[in-house]
């Protein structure tokens, strides 16, 4: 049987498993020993039972897309269970969800960058930008070139890059347990029900591909074995989570950081090789999971512009560049990994998807066995994103520290008025500013104490 040209330009099977696969195993492999510190070794069901789950939500997402050849993206699947407004609800969650996932690889690369290079520092004129801000905009200009790829078929071979970076990290996890002295020595906890919402959303949040499902199926050049591609990618991933998992917490146990890569001995090779090998994850994701709010944004597009190359590329790159800024202003991974699994990855990638084959294919209409499942992976879903917002808010919360501020701060009486440099203010914290934000402003009512 002849190929058409259209067939042609579609991606074969392995292709679409190499971008599955990819989707799937993110930056979530760097915090997953995290999570398990965090809820203990029984929270390790939670993650069979979320992969299980992720994966029959995503069987759904497929159902829906083969009720109708116009459906190209999520969004479709939404307007098609419930018009416009099901399409606004469902473009805003998942352009929220890969936008945070972005931001997140931003992070991860700042913070491997500088652990590799903590004292880095880059002068550019009079503003001098620490180690941490310039590794994100370095990051950032990495990446750009990936922004020009739109078809999957050629993504392919970058997202192999990423695949491989994340089994060669548990690889050298591994063996810097057994080279570098630390052992496996770290017992761990059992159970820990404080720190169980915040393992269940950083295990919710390893299996935020969803949004980008439509996209990989579209591409793939016979539809119909697209469970089987769904499937692989699952069982692959779930085994690698559990692998890193399972490895870094026996390493490190209750010391464990939100990145493992951060726990390594820079001076080991292995440690060395991980952290390098982590610094390609971003590059080889970030133009795969930014690809359907580009696409989104597009398709709002005159028709004219819609095919237009430079017209993606400004698209692309005005993206890239907002995650940097994001990045700037708010670099903790763990905060943004465990909100971003807690609200937006539970509603894409579990809530919506059920909620949108429900009424496609009127399934409450009758009662059964894919009724009471569909229920209970709502119900679940809704404790997850109650629990995990609740936890991540006060960790972020928590990890903000202001006491040292409320110290140095005196209340004075209500006449009083101090006129000083708010660089000198910063300067009392250890914050370097740059010359030009020397302004000098009114500090009614409060006045610097002594230390």
């Amino acid at each position: 049987m002849a190929i058409t040209p259209d067939e042609q330009k579609q991606v074969s099977f392995l292709k679409t498993c190499v971008n599955g696969i990819n989707a799937l195993s993110g930056i979530g492999i760097l915090s997953i020993p995290y999570a398990l510190s965090s809820g203990g070794w029984l929270s390790l069901i939670l993650l069979f039972l979320i992969a299980t789950a992720a994966y029959f939500t995503s069987l759904l997402i497929r159902r829906c897309l083969d009720t109708n050849p116009h459906i190209r993206s999520y969004s479709d699947i939404a307007a098609h269970a419930f018009g416009s407004k099901g399409r606004v609800v469902a473009s805003v969650f998942t352009s929220l969800e890969l936008y945070l996932v972005a931001t997140g690889l931003l992070i991860m690369e700042e913070d491997n960058l500088h652990k590799l290079s903590p004292h880095f520092v880059l002068k550019l004129g009079s503003l001098t930008l620490d180690g941490r801000h310039s590794f994100v905009i370095l990051a950032g200009l990495i990446i750009w070139p990936s922004m020009w790829l739109s078809d999957l078929g050629v993504m392919s071979y970058v997202s192999a890059t990423g695949i491989l970076s994340s089994v060669i990290i548990v690889v050298c996890v591994f063996c810097a347990g057994v080279s570098g002295g630390a052992g496996f020595h770290g017992k761990g906890r059992l159970i820990n029900m404080q720190g169980m919402p915040t393992a269940l959303s950083l295990y919710t949040f390893c299996y935020g591909a969803h949004a980008m499902f439509p996209a990989i199926y579209n591409s793939m050049r016979k539809k119909d074995q697209f469970s089987m591609v769904l499937l692989i990618s699952f069982i692959l991933c779930t085994i690698n989570y559990f692998c890193m998992a399972l490895v870094g917490y026996l390493i490190y146990g209750q010391n464990v950081q939100s990145q493992v890569t951060l726990n390594l001995p820079v001076q080991e090779a292995s440690a060395k090789i991980a952290i390098y090998t982590i610094l390609a994850g971003p590059v080889a994701k970030y133009a795969l999971t930014i690809t359907p709010i580009a696409t989104a944004i597009e398709s709002c597009l005159p028709p004219k512009y819609q095919d237009s190359k430079p017209i993606s590329i400004i698209i692309r790159t005005s993206l890239l560049i907002s995650t940097v800024l994001l990045a700037l202003l708010f670099p903790s991974f763990q905060s943004v990994t465990a909100l971003s699994g807690a609200v937006l990855v539970v509603s894409v990638s579990f809530l919506l998807p059920c909620i949108c084959y429900l009424k496609i294919f009127q399934v409450y209409r009758n009662w059964g066995v894919e009724l009471a499942g569909i229920l209970i992976i709502i119900l679940m879903a809704i404790l997850v994103g109650t629990l995990g917002t609740y936890s991540s808010i006060a960790q972020a919360i928590k990890h903000t520290d202001i006491s040292d501020i409320s110290k140095r701060i005196s209340r004075v009486d209500d006449n009083h008025s101090n006129s000083i440099l708010i660089c000198n203010c910063f300067n009392r914290f250890n914050i370097n500013l740059p010359t030009f934000f020397w302004y000098k402003i009114k500090m009614a009512h409060f006045k610097l104490a002594e230390t």
